[in-house]
């Protein structure tokens, strides 16, 4: 079988570390690909299998790919394949589900945390000479806010959501979760389902884990986020495409918003022009939430299981 990663550049692990794919087959790693379709086919022509983590594999590329079997995500996320064309092409594709569930939890709230203590600013104040020119004891550049008490809304509820919101509710948060079907509920103190509407009117802070889908693209909009609390902060560790930039933008710079964190945006690599640059009170990181090396590894490992069972006869994880 000829395996071709399209991506690998972006898992970051040096070659011989993907010794449990080349021990499957004829493994070629391409550091980077290109999204257009020329490059797409200079790099998965000829392969049986196509791993890739974010070049997208859509109908023009599945159909000039006849040897193609199988596309293995290097992710949860799959919103990059051309799930029906793949269908129809007779192409199996497969993820990696919760491999980065703990990673990303942990990002989410560190997030969280960075906005009610900004403890990035008060460091380079000190360093910057602040403290030692203080008059008093202690100072605060920013009211800190205490997570005890609040109301936080988690918008998807899936493993992620459920990991970040026990770490809050251990924090004295009171939790809120919309969900399109509610499964059995944690045995919280407090803890309800809400609406959507009910949700965004009520949280104080709003944390999205919910994948990104045709039907909700752009919904975090000018209209969405004035049903907001005002001064209400706004997290997203899932999908940039779930939110208008501008909008969020325009809220943090009218106050209607007192914060917002994002570790992904809606284009990747950021753009220059993007509007959340510079935005007041807004915390970017990029995209690393699912980054921590114990993460990546388990990322690996699936990715490896999910193409021995498909050789194997038995294709698991399979999504679509």
């Amino acid at each position: 079988m000829n395996i071709s990663v399209l991506d690998a550049e972006t898992v970051g692990f040096d070659d011989s570390e993907w010794a449990s794919l080349s021990d499957l087959g004829e493994l070629t790693l391409h550091p980077a690909t290109g999204h257009s379709l020329n490059h797409v086919l200079a790099h998965a022509d000829g392969a049986d299998v196509v791993l890739t983590n974010k070049v997208p594999l859509r109908a023009d590329a599945l159909a000039a790919l006849p040897n193609l079997k199988l596309i293995s995500v290097l992710a949860t996320g799959y919103n990059i394949i051309d799930l029906e064309a793949a269908k129809k092409s007779g192409v199996t594709v497969c993820n990696v589900p919760a491999y980065s569930s703990a990673s990303a939890a942990q990002h989410a709230v560190a997030l969280i945390l960075e906005l009610c203590n900004n403890c990035g600013l008060h460091s380079e104040s000190v360093h910057a000479g602040d403290w030692t020119r203080s008059p008093h004891f202690c100072y605060w550049k920013k009211p800190l806010v205490e997570l005890t008490g609040l109301t936080i809304g988690m918008f998807g509820f899936g493993d992620i959501g459920r990991r970040t919101a026990a770490i809050l509710h251990a924090m004295g948060a009171r939790i809120q979760a919309c969900v399109r079907t509610p499964r059995e509920a944690p045995d919280w103190e407090g803890f309800s389902w809400v609406t959507q509407d009910e949700l965004f009117a009520t949280s104080d802070i709003i944390s999205l884990h919910c994948p990104q889908t045709p039907e909700n693209t752009g919904f975090i909009n000018a209209e969405r986020i004035a049903g907001m609390k005002s001064g209400a902060m706004l997290i997203n560790t899932a999908r940039g495409g779930l939110v208008n930039e501008q909008a969020l933008a325009n809220a943090l710079r009218s106050g209607q918003l007192a914060g917002a964190a994002v570790d992904v945006v809606a284009t990747e690599p950021m753009a220059e022009e993007n509007p959340l640059l510079g935005a007041p009170n807004c915390i970017i990181t990029p995209h690393i939430a699912w980054a921590s090396r114990p993460s990546r590894c388990r990322l690996l490992e699936v990715s490896a299981a999910n193409l021995a069972a498909f050789f194997d006869g038995r294709p698991q994880n399979v999504v679509g």
